[in-house]
């Protein structure tokens, strides 16, 4: 019997493919369309961003920005959330924020939705890391616990009101249980 395995694209043929709304991403060869994001997502992804950005923009420490794309390593990424040191963020000749980003985010974050697979979210956070990125988050609101990805592929979880690891140099504090409390809308 013959197995039809899927076509590993390159880089440059990728690049070449139309936009697609939810993003499609490139990890290692591979076209992987990103689901789209539903309440609890959306909710956790907010919240985390005006949090880290209410902490690190006003001292020019570093900034997070959601759905950014990010080129580096071969793959192209699209993470949930991704953080730029402040001096590592692209800017134009003028100093506004570039458009394209072709370098790996400091700290990602990805929020895992229902249906999509921990195994590819997982290998884009493991390549992150591979390639420079400090810190990764992986949220996983339905076991309500935090995967963390640390430099050298070091993992671990997180759960309940356990602190969570934050990027060197930014002043914030945050447990498991605060980002899934950010849920209850009583």
């Amino acid at each position: 019997m013959n197995i039809a395995t899927p076509l590993k694209l390159t880089l440059a043929d990728f690049l070449q493919l139309p936009e697609t709304k939810p993003a499609s991403e490139l990890i290692d060869g591979e076209v992987i369309q990103k689901p789209m994001p539903q309440g609890i997502h959306s909710l956790i992804q907010v919240k985390l961003s005006e949090s880290i950005n209410r902490v690190t923009q006003p001292q020019k420490v570093a900034l997070a920005l959601t759905e950014i794309r990010c080129t580096f390593g071969d793959n192209v990424i699209v993470p949930d959330l991704a953080v730029f040191r402040w001096s590592r963020i692209p800017k134009t000749p003028s100093g506004r924020i570039a458009n394209q980003f072709e370098i790996h985010p400091d700290w990602i974050v990805e929020i895992l939705s229902p249906g999509q697979r921990l195994k590819k979210v997982l290998a884009k956070l493991l390549h992150c890391s591979r390639h420079g990125t400090e810190l990764g988050w992986l949220i996983n609101p339905e076991e309500e616990l935090v995967l963390v990805v640390f430099p050298g592929q070091k993992v671990d979880i997180y759960e309940d009101n356990d602190q969570l690891p934050i990027l060197a140099g930014i002043e914030m504090e945050l447990t498991v249980n605060q980002i899934f409390d950010w849920l209850r809308l009583d």
